[in-house]
């Protein structure tokens, strides 16, 4: 080997020569996932978690709702008519937000941003409808203690609310982002496709659980 040469340049020309790169451990580029990909993923992933834990809160409803104690029960305490205004108002909210994508998609930022704004609207009131459902059950002695069918049904359906007040707050996030922007590129349509894919879960888990909870508790 002479003093100037470099080891393993050889090699390194051979391999031009054949057509084969040595391998450096560098994913190529069109096999890299991206931003839309892993979040898109991390979103059915943490949906598929959250529906494992609303199964089990369902189940532990629908074992011990019979227990009252001392306590009212559902067929006395639900307002049927309220509770269906609040099913109307939160799909009502899904409604704008499939409106609010297809302005998306036509690159059409004001309906885009006004869709936004009646989605998160909407659910801002449907988080009112049940705060005040609430403090009517309290009124007439339904406390969060009073009985297993009161702790099991304040969890389930507060643990829902909370997930309506998380997809206000993301929705509003998004408006902000919106109402910043002159357009909104393609490769920032994860995040609002993310936000829809959580907020149609959050109405779907609603809808079950207007049937189990409310509709059979008021028949039964």
């Amino acid at each position: 080997m002479s003093a100037g040469a470099v080891p393993g340049a050889g090699a390194g020309h051979a391999a031009e020569r054949t057509g084969h790169r040595p391998d450096l451990g560098v994913e190529p580029a069109e096999q890299r996932s991206t931003p839309a990909e892993r979040t898109r993923f991390g979103v059915w992933l943490w949906l598929a978690s959250d529906s494992a834990l609303f199964a089990s809160l369902f189940a532990t409803y629908l074992a011990v709702h019979g227990a009252l104690g001392t306590g009212p029960g559902p067929r006395r305490l639900f307002d049927l008519p309220l509770t269906a205004l609040a099913t109307f108002v939160l799909l009502g909210s899904s409604l704008a937000m499939g409106f609010a994508l297809d302005a998306l998609g036509r690159g059409e930022m004001h309906p885009l941003r006004v869709w936004l704004g009646i989605t998160a609207a909407l659910g801002a009131v449907f988080v009112g409808l049940q705060a005040a459902e609430f403090h009517r059950y309290s009124r007439l002695g339904l406390t969060f203690a009073r009985s297993d069918f009161a702790s099991s049904f304040y969890t389930l359906v507060g643990f829902h609310g909370l997930h309506v007040t998380f997809g206000v707050i993301w929705l509003t996030s998004l408006l902000v982002f919106a109402c910043r922007r002159e357009r909104v590129d393609r490769a920032d349509f994860w995040r609002f496709e993310a936000a829809s894919l959580y907020w149609y879960f959050v109405d779907v888990v609603w809808v079950v659980l207007f049937s189990v909870v409310y509709l059979l508790g008021k028949a039964g």
